[in-house]
């Protein structure tokens, strides 16, 4: 398990992270979310011992990362694919690893089938594609077969076999019971990824729930409706607290009244429907909601900028 408690990390008058605390459960694929300059890869660096907190603490295990005998053993982790001797083979860094940490090299040949190297992996890796790179980086993190992974935007430079492959592969690391903390921009695939979230934003914890939790939370409760008769369905659903949102010709959102209900009024009214249904937010769109007013950068509209 991960425990962060109050972790709090300034530089100079820049405070990067502020009180966070929360917990990474064993058993479930955890999401580490958060706009650019959230304070996320801070977070995971003093996880792993890398930067030295301001105050607060960060466990793995019940003690600090540093204070592992054997700290590969404990957390394996994926925090830049670069960090590898670009002169060395895929094969001689994983050997070195295995070498410095008392790992059979015998794994060195398992985890090198496992994350689909065996063809390059005598090749230098400074030759490797940013795919392949961050392969042999998932490698390193699996060489000591920890029980806790902490990976940062592992599919990045994956092709779509590849993640499908670490998909898959997170699941069945916490399937087997050990913590997997997962950072990612690509909200598509941590919705089918994550289990539970835990999101950031200017340092500050603002989410700590499940992905169902989450993207209820974000959710306007709005149902879709398609029909032929969209104006008089309109002046028949026009009451108190309920909004009418027009979305194209015949196609309409209601908020404030259920599928149900507004199907039996159609019926009612002898009003056709080709389509009713209840509307949901996708992870990306409750993550843009619902971080918002955290987001540090921001980009402008390029349509707002050329007129």
């Amino acid at each position: 398990m991960i425990e962060v408690q109050e972790l709090t990390k300034r530089y100079g008058d820049k405070t990067a992270v502020d009180g966070l605390t929360f917990s990474v459960k064993p058993g479930i694929v955890t999401g580490f979310l958060g706009p650019n300059g959230a304070g996320k890869s801070t977070t995971m660096r003093m996880i792993l011992g890398l930067d030295k907190p301001t105050s607060g603490t960060a466990t793995v295990n019940g003690r600090p990362y540093a204070d592992h005998r054997a700290p590969l053993h404990a957390v394996g982790a994926l925090v830049d694919a670069k960090a590898v001797h670009t002169g060395r083979s895929a094969y001689n860094h994983l050997r070195a690893l295995a070498a410095s940490n008392g790992i059979p090299q015998s794994r060195v040949e398992e985890v090198i089938d496992l994350v689909g190297l065996r063809q390059v992996a005598r090749k230098r890796a400074g030759g490797f594609s940013l795919g392949m790179g961050q392969r042999l980086g998932i490698a390193s993190a699996l060489l000591a077969d920890p029980q806790i992974l902490i990976l940062d935007e592992p599919v990045n430079g994956l092709d779509p076999e590849g993640i499908l492959w670490i998909r898959n592969l997170m699941h069945s690391l916490a399937d087997d019971g050990r913590t997997v903390l997962v950072s990612s921009h690509l909200m598509s695939e941590m919705a089918v990824t994550a289990e539970h979230l835990i999101v950031i934003g200017r340092g500050r914890l603002i989410a700590d729930q499940s992905v169902s939790e989450f993207i209820a939370q974000a959710s306007r409760d709005t149902v879709r409706v398609r029909t032929p008769h969209a104006a008089s369905l309109h002046d028949l659903l026009a009451a108190p607290g309920v909004t009418i949102y027009s979305v194209d010709r015949g196609l309409f959102e209601v908020s404030g009244l259920t599928a149900e209900q507004i199907g039996d009024s159609a019926a009612k009214a002898g009003l056709t429907l080709h389509e009713l249904s209840p509307q949901q937010p996708s992870l990306e769109e409750a993550f843009m909601e619902l971080t918002k007013e955290s987001v540090e950068y921001h980009a402008h509209d390029l349509r707002e900028t050329v007129r």
